[in-house]
């Protein structure tokens, strides 16, 4: 397990100690049905999703909530193919939103509850966030005060929704600190450390975030450092939030373990409990194909290719981590994959061929169906992958979305 940062260990570290760049390690379970996936019936570059595993996902994540009695809200900000909007309201409680055009998504494409965080909102939209949220979540006690009026007027108009406030556990989990959101200075949650009552006013519930693509041991043991401070005001709340990073999906998660706990928290509290998985939705169940452009000699062959990691696979970059590659052959060929960009750390990584490929080789980057997907850019110019919907179980393929020039134009002026 990662080394914890204690609340007291805060201000002895300096502030570059919560940036360092670790690499994360991908947690792909491997290829699975994309193995016979022909990667020749797509365009490049194209995201693959395939239904079935989506389907597979929500069933295992539509039976913990049954089983643990609890809510299960879909992440958006991870994954929002609206597309499947129907699919996922057939297994799942509602959508997570982080802000107003999230929640625009959330209202005219999904079904069941909303619920909205947002770090920071404009004045000029929390009247339209009102109205379309069943939750609002609020980043601190003073946001919360100053919008009163506001959130008045919507209420004054029609608007049924909750209060929400998010809190800072002061316990930190995460496998890379600069994207843990309990990270020192963080600027994610009210700290647990400072709520008062006057902070708890018109709250009807707490949410709080700090997993990232964890199994269950980090999140009972953020609970307990959490509920102590939360003790005195459990009696005047509704619900509470666990949020996301939940990696209930993965075949290694402990289920079980899951579902007891939850089922034990609802005891002690009495409180409705939601739960906000944004990458199990989507886990292992899509791929990003692309294509090898040339292929040129420096040191080592380098494999120029149409997915770029600055445009279509950020995180690469961001986290840093190294996508699994489709077919990957131990012992092979070394190549070093880049994109198309003129940006020099558009790198993907080094990858085994079982030979060294050439022009025209199609290639696929697995278990990118999440976040890659909503982070694409077209900087420089380079084109947006496609995305197709297929389904493994009848090798059915349907082309969702195709994105011309105007795409890359339309965002200039």
């Amino acid at each position: 397990m990662p080394e914890q940062v204690r609340h007291d260990e805060y201000d002895d570290m300096k502030p570059d100690d919560t940036c360092a760049a670790s690499p994360m390690t991908t947690k792909s379970g491997g290829a699975g049905a994309f193995a016979r996936f022909d990667l020749g019936r797509v365009p490049s570059p194209c995201f693959v999703v395939d239904k079935a595993a989506i389907e597979r996902n929500l069933s295992i994540l539509a039976d913990v909530r049954d089983h643990a009695g609890v809510k299960v809200l879909l992440a958006l900000k991870a994954f929002s193919m609206w597309s499947l909007g129907d699919l996922v309201g057939r297994y799942l409680d509602g959508t997570a939103t982080s802000g107003l055009w999230e929640a625009r998504l959330a209202a005219e494409h999904y079904k069941g509850e909303v619920a909205t965080f947002c770090a920071g909102y404009k004045a000029g939209d929390m009247v339209e966030v009102a109205t379309l949220s069943d939750h609002i979540i609020f980043n601190s006690p003073g946001q919360h005060r100053r919008f009163a009026d506001l959130l008045a007027a919507a209420r004054h108009g029609g608007a049924s929704f909750d209060v929400g406030l998010r809190l800072n556990p002061m316990h930190a989990e995460g496998e890379v600190p600069k994207y843990d959101p309990a990270q020192p200075h963080s600027r994610l949650g009210h700290p647990a450390d400072q709520l008062t009552a006057a902070d708890m006013e018109g709250v009807s519930g707490l949410h709080f975030h700090t997993l990232c693509e964890q199994d269950f041991p980090p999140l009972r043991r953020t609970w307990e450092a959490l509920r102590p401070r939360i003790e005195p005001y459990l009696g005047q709340l509704k619900w509470l939030n666990f949020g996301g990073g939940h990696h209930i999906t993965r075949s290694d998660y402990q289920r079980d373990d899951l579902v007891d706990f939850l089922k034990a928290v609802k005891a002690d509290t009495g409180l409705e409990v939601y739960l906000e998985p944004g990458e199990a939705i989507a886990f292992d169940a899509g791929i990003l194909v692309g294509e090898v452009l040339d292929v040129l000699d420096n040191g080592m062959p380098v494999g120029i290719v149409d997915i770029s990691a600055t445009c279509h696979m950020p995180d690469v970059i961001e986290a840093p981590y190294r996508p699994a590659m489709l077919g990957e052959v131990e012992g092979g060929v070394p190549v070093r994959l880049g994109g198309p960009s003129c940006l020099a750390g558009d790198i993907l990584g080094d990858y085994r061929f079982a030979e060294r490929p050439e022009p025209g080789t199609r290639i696929a980057f697995l278990d990118q169906a999440h976040y890659s997907m909503v982070k694409t850019t077209t900087f420089n110019g380079v084109p947006l992958p496609a995305i197709a919907l297929w389904d493994s179980r009848d090798d059915s393929l349907e082309m969702v979305r195709e994105f011309g020039w105007e795409t890359f134009r339309d965002r200039l002026s």
